[in-house]
C-alpha cells in the first residue's frame, strides 16, 4: 500500500514539470505586459516589472476591442451551428442504417485530414461567388463546414454508447426520427455538447489562417488585429504582450470555468472511439 502511494506521488513530478513548461510563456507575457517600454529587453525578460503599469493593457484593449467583438460574432454562431449539425449527423449515422451510410460517414471524417492551405484558393473564389468574401458570415460558414467532421465524430461515438432499446421504445410509442431525437437523445446529449462547443470555440477563436485570408480590415478577428499591432520600425513588445494576453483571455476563462465539464464530457464517452 505504501509503495503504491509513493508511485502515485511520483506521477505528480512529470505533471508539475509539464505545467511549468506551459506556464512559462504566460509568465513572460504577463511580466512584459506590465513593464514600461524602457524595461523591455532580452536580458531582463525574466525580471519582474518595477511597478504595475496598466497603460499597456489599456492601449492594447483600445486597439483590439472592435476586433474582439468581431471574433465573438464569428465564434458563437460557428460553434453553435456546427455543434447542432454534428449532433444531427451523429444521431442519424449512428442509429440508422441506410444505403450509402457506410460511405457518407468516412467521407465526412475525411474533411479532418484536408490541410487548410490546400483549399484556400478555391475557398476564396467560392466566397466571392456567393458574396461572402470579406465578411464575418463567410468566416462563420467556413468554420461550420470545417468543424463538421470533428463534431460529427464526437456525437457519433457518444450516441453509439446509448442503448438502441431507448429508440425502439420511442418507435413503439409512435415517435418518428425527429421526435426520438428531440425527446430522447437531445436531453441526454449535454456532455457531448459541452465538449464540441468548447472545442469549436477554441478552434475558431484561435484561427488565423482563414481569418487573414477571408476578412477585410473592418472584419478582422482579434488574431489578425493582434498580428497587425506590430509596427514596421519599432515594436512595442510590452503592448504586444498585453494584447496577446487579452486575446488569449476568453479561451483561458472558458477552460478555467468549464474545464471540469469538458473532462466530464470526455469521460462520459464523447470521444470514445
Amino acid at each position: 500500500m505504501k509503495l503504491a502511494l509513493e508511485r502515485k506521488h511520483l506521477l505528480y513530478i512529470p505533471l508539475f514539470l509539464a505545467a511549468v513548461f506551459f506556464l512559462v510563456p504566460m509568465y513572460i507575457m504577463l511580466v512584459t505586459g506590465f513593464k514600461g517600454f524602457e524595461e523591455v529587453s532580452l536580458r531582463t525578460m525574466w525580471d519582474l516589472p518595477s511597478g504595475i503599469k496598466l497603460d499597456n493593457f489599456i492601449e492594447a484593449f483600445d486597439k483590439l476591442s472592435p476586433h474582439m467583438w468581431n471574433s465573438v460574432r464569428m465564434v458563437v454562431p460557428a460553434a453553435i451551428i456546427s455543434s447542432i449539425l454534428g449532433s444531427i449527423n451523429g444521431y442519424v449515422l449512428s442509429k440508422y442504417r441506410f444505403r450509402g451510410s457506410n460511405v457518407i460517414f468516412p467521407l465526412i471524417l475525411f474533411g479532418m485530414f484536408i490541410p487548410y492551405q490546400s483549399i484556400l484558393i478555391p475557398l476564396v473564389e467560392f466566397m466571392r461567388n456567393i458574396g461572402l468574401y470579406g465578411t464575418i458570415s463567410g468566416l462563420v460558414l467556413t468554420h461550420v463546414i470545417y468543424g463538421l467532421p470533428i463534431t460529427t465524430l464526437t456525437f457519433y461515438n457518444y450516441y453509439a454508447t446509448i442503448p438502441g432499446e431507448l429508440l425502439e421504445a420511442s418507435r413503439i410509442d409512435g415517435a418518428g426520427m425527429l421526435r426520438s431525437y428531440w425527446y430522447i437523445l437531445l436531453p441526454i446529449s449535454l456532455p457531448a455538447f459541452v465538449v464540441v462547443l468548447i472545442w469549436q470555440f477554441t478552434s475558431a477563436w484561435n484561427d488565423f489562417l482563414f481569418a487573414v485570408v477571408l476578412t477585410s480590415q473592418q472584419t478582422w478577428p482579434v488574431t489578425v488585429a493582434l498580428n497587425n499591432m506590430a509596427g514596421s520600425q519599432i515594436i512595442a513588445w510590452n503592448v504586444q504582450m498585453a494584447g496577446s494576453f487579452l486575446a488569449a483571455l476568453p479561451t483561458l476563462l472558458v477552460y478555467i470555468f468549464l474545464g471540469n465539464y469538458f473532462l466530464r464530457g470526455l469521460m462520459a464517452g464523447a470521444l470514445k472511439g
